[in-house]
Formats: structure tokens, C-alpha cells, sequence
């Protein structure tokens, strides 16, 4: 398993951060926050967890080692694969994470919610407020019914 990589930020794409590694740019789909360390650095070190599949070696990268320990805790929940784990890894804050995890909040965890969470900071909401919106509304609504909801309470 490739662990951690101490290199240079050679791009930044959409589909992730490349880092020049000894001449070798990896491609690591990253955090926002991973991202964010290579923007003024001119060497970064990143946690990787390196997601294995029959047709492809997919790298995820982390700012630190507890965005990765969530990232990997967040895979073994049914249904979570690497993409939606690092969705949910990147737009909330690691502790809060944690305690949804420990209140065994698994609404919180489901695409379903996340795309209504990525409407609402679409629309300008910061993270944190959206995911407080998100909170007072029924979960098992429909993402754009959860959204409307969220709104009109803020009104």
C-alpha cells in the first residue's frame, strides 16, 4: 500500500492533484484541504490510501492522517464507495464526522444526502450551515424537497 507521498504539486486537474514524486507524477484524487497545501508550497507531503480494483489502482490523497483514518473508516460502510467517501471526507469538517459516525447518524452518509448538501453550498451556504439546514430535515425526502425545505426555513 502506498501510504504517504513527499513531493512536488506539478498540476492541479479535475480529475485530482498530480505530485511529481522523483520524476513519477502520481494522480491523486484529494481533499480540498490536500489540495490547498500544494498551492504555496513548493514540496508537500500528502497521506494516501490507494483503493484497489479489478481494472484500475485508483490514489486518494489527505491532508493528514485522520482525513485518510475517516476516508478508510467511512469504505466500510455498506454502500460507500471511494468516490462518495471522499465527497463526504472533503465538504465536512473531520470531527463532526466523527460524532455523526458515533450517533450512528447514517443518513448523513448517503448520496442522497450529500447532493442536497452540495445544492445548498451551491447556492452559497458554507458547509457547516448546510449541514445544520440538512439536520431539521427529513431525511428520507427526496434530495430537491430536502433542499427546499432547507431554504424556506432559512427564509
Amino acid at each position: 500500500m502506498i501510504a504517504r507521498l513527499r513531493g512536488k504539486p506539478a498540476a492541479n486537474t479535475p480529475e485530482g492533484l498530480v505530485l511529481d514524486v522523483g520524476g513519477v507524477g502520481y494522480l491523486v484524487h484529494a481533499t480540498p484541504t490536500a489540495v490547498r497545501k500544494g498551492d504555496s508550497a513548493d514540496e508537500i507531503t500528502v497521506e494516501t490510501y490507494l483503493h484497489v480494483r479489478e481494472d484500475a489502482l485508483q490514489l486518494y490523497g489527505f491532508a493528514d492522517r485522520s482525513e485518510r483514518e475517516l476516508f478508510v473508516q467511512l469504505l466500510a460502510v455498506s454502500g460507500i464507495g471511494p468516490k462518495v467517501a471522499l465527497a463526504i471526507v472533503s465538504g465536512s469538517p473531520v470531527a463532526e464526522l466523527r460524532r455523526a459516525i458515533v450517533r450512528g447518524d447514517s443518513a448523513r452518509f448517503q448520496e442522497q444526502h450529500v447532493v442536497a448538501r452540495d445544492a445548498l453550498v451551491e447556492l452559497g451556504w458554507s458547509l457547516l450551515d448546510a449541514e445544520r439546514a440538512l439536520a431539521e430535515v427529513d431525511p428520507d425526502l427526496p434530495p430537491e424537497e430536502r433542499v427546499r425545505l432547507a431554504l424556506k426555513k432559512a427564509a
